[in-house]
């Protein structure tokens, strides 16, 4: 059996959407159905996370390497609450690092990009600033995509897909926020296919 160990925040966890619409229990449905058996994903995230919250979580629990795919997506809280790239750099490294153990040989460890929540209702009903947002968040994801880059990681592309097709009302829950199921759908059908590259054929 393969496992899936997947790090992150409120993306990760799909905040608002049940447990299976959520983007790593898509993509372990999408890759049984092509005949690839993998266990119910590990998900280690919470709602508000920043990089060093998580680092922390992932020294706190027992977890139990080695894991055949490990998937990482953290970063828009530090965006959210003002903090700087430089800051997102050297912790974002500790957070690869932290996957880099997790995971085993040989290493299928895939960043996703952090998507742009400047495009949300939310975003527009409580006055932010779009072009601010989509600027630091495409600061934030060159450093991630960077640091993956160096490691010869996969990095997946998901913010581009939000700021066109998925825009309107529809593809939020209902908190105007966090995307709705058929969002991490998309996600997961870009992470399964970037998977199966790496595994055997069933």
């Amino acid at each position: 059996m393969y496992s899936l160990l997947t790090l992150g925040d409120s993306y990760t966890i799909g905040e608002g959407v049940p447990l299976y619409d959520n983007f790593p229990s898509q993509t372990v449905q999408r890759l049984r159905r092509t005949g690839y058996p993998f266990q119910a994903p590990e998900i280690v995230a919470r709602t508000g996370w920043t990089t060093d919250e998580l680092a922390a979580a992932i020294n706190r629990l027992q977890l139990l390497p080695p894991y055949t795919v490990v998937t990482l997506l953290i970063g828009v809280n530090n965006q959210y609450r003002g903090r700087t790239v430089g800051e997102y750099t050297e912790q974002f490294r500790q957070n690869l690092a932290q996957a880099i153990q997790l995971a085993g040989t040989p290493l299928r460890i895939f960043v996703l990009s952090i998507p742009d929540w400047g495009v949300s209702p939310f975003a527009a009903e409580n006055g932010h600033d779009s072009q601010r947002i989509a600027l630091e968040i495409d600061n934030f994801n060159a450093t991630a995509r960077e640091i993956a880059v160096r490691h010869n990681l996969p990095f997946i592309d998901i913010t581009t897909h939000g700021r066109t097709t998925g825009t309107a009302a529809s593809a939020f829950t209902a908190d105007g926020l966090h995307p709705a199921a058929a969002i991490y759908r998309y996600w997961a059908q870009l992470l399964a296919e970037a998977i199966t590259t790496t595994l055997p054929r069933p």
